[in-house]
């Protein structure tokens, strides 16, 4: 079995693994990424970027132009209560007031290649199996099968930042569970050719039916890919008892069913198969740091849950940790170390605990049929609140100054406990 060293490993290269990468290696640190497939490779994802993850983009130095593939958008439009809504995409000093669609397929390829040109090393066909422990139960590697024929290998870094998507499987080898008292949604999504595909808005449908009729916590969403084709799925949460009794490829052909024809959401002008993934949310893993490991993105549960955005925070909390792990590797190995590694979960809670404990109490509140009924009917006639709720759940505020409606929700995440 041969040995691979450097000074950290990442495991996975996502969003939240790619940039991670990225920071830590324009920082002077030998950063290995370990990926299980090859590139470029499909995720099940809406491919909406909004303009919080537009920002991760630009802070990295990616061009987000046409040129370079990606698709801009101007805002949200909302489509319920017998009403449809268009909500441009708040000016604010910390954000862009664009988003982006950039299908998974070559996205995550993008920011691998990102990570790679700043130095970083990359390994694909490598699937990591679990953690290497010293004497006093701290993890200093990684083993793993490599390459078609599996041969087996050693991986040892003094750091590892787990960025291995929704299984968490190092997580789980550390007996961090997943916390049930943490919300969990899952997505369904599927790529038609269809005339709509040059649309500049995010589109949210905000009613979806169970069999029965009753309303569904969650929201379905079309969006213009801007290669003929769209981007059409739905995300539900996981507070009611249709969390297990839907059936959700069957949810989207009926959702879909009910479309205009001349939109091409039929099985005909499908490009593939629907597929589905789980949206780890509300920091639904923790702690995201212990005994050498650092979890980012959807290994932490860093899932929006308000809307179930997952690429923002991926690169954000990759930035988190690749800055914490920057300063703790110039420390001396021990104690001191230890010390500055573990800022990282008080960084994380900074950023987004108070604003996800909000996030948590807003899906319990939707998971009422009738909240969600009352929300849908009262809520979309009166633009000022839905500007309001356009900023509070896609998380676009300044931090600082801003207007009346950032202060009121910045307020609200800073006198919320931030569990």
């Amino acid at each position: 079995m041969t040995t691979t060293s450097a000074d950290v490993i990442v495991v996975g290269a996502g969003p939240a693994g790619s940039t991670a990468a990225t920071v830590l290696a324009r920082a002077g640190i030998d950063v290995l990424v370990l990926e299980k497939t090859e590139f470029p490779r499909e995720k099940v994802c809406g491919d909406g970027l909004t303009p919080r993850a537009v920002k991760s983009l630009v802070d990295l130095g990616i061009d987000t132009t046409s040129a370079n593939g990606f698709v801009r958008n101007r805002g949200l439009r909302i489509i319920g209560g017998g009403m449809r809504l268009e909500l441009p995409w708040p000016e604010l000093a910390t954000y862009p007031d664009y988003g982006l669609v950039r299908p998974r397929l070559d996205f995550d390829d993008l920011l691998a290649t990102t990570a790679r040109k700043a130095g970083a090393r990359l390994q694909t066909s490598t699937n990591v199996t679990g953690p290497v422990l010293d004497a006093a139960g701290r993890v200093v590697g990684v083993t793993a099968k490599v390459g078609p024929d599996k041969r087996e290998q050693t991986f040892t870094a003094p750091l590892v930042i787990a960025a291995d998507g929704v299984s968490a499987r190092l997580a789980l080898a550390l007996g961090i569970n997943k916390r049930d008292d943490r919300p969990m949604g899952v997505a369904v999504r599927r790529y038609y050719t269809s005339p709509r595909t040059h649309d500049d808005m995010l589109e949210s449908w905000l009613e979806l039916r169970s069999d029965n009729g009753d309303l569904l916590p969650g929201y379905g969403w079309v969006f213009g890919v801007g290669d003929g084709t769209s981007n059409v799925g739905l995300g539900l949460l996981n507070t009611t008892k249709a969390w297990q009794e839907t059936d959700y490829r069957k949810l989207l052909q009926r959702w879909v069913g009910g479309m205009p024809e001349e939109w091409q959401y039929r099985e005909e002008f499908a490009t593939g198969p629907i597929r589905g993934a789980a949206l780890p949310m509300g920091f639904n893993r923790q702690p995201h740091y212990t005994r050498g490991v650092m979890l980012v993105g959807d290994a932490a549960g860093a899932v929006n849950p308000f809307n179930g955005e997952g690429i923002a925070y991926a690169m954000e909390s990759g930035v988190l940790a690749a800055e914490v792990a920057v300063r703790a590797l110039a420390r001396p190995e021990g104690p001191v170390r230890e010390q500055a590694l573990h800022a990282y979960p008080d960084a994380m809670k900074s950023a987004y605990g108070g604003y996800y404990t909000l996030g948590r109490v807003f899906v319990q509140l939707i998971g009422n049929p009738r909240v969600m009924q009352l929300a849908t009917r009262h809520g979309l006639p009166h633009p000022l609140l839905m500007k309001f709720t356009l900023k509070l759940l896609a998380n676009l505020t300044d931090p600082r100054g801003g207007d009346v409606l950032d202060r009121v929700i910045n307020g609200l995440t800073k006198v919320v406990p931030a569990a």
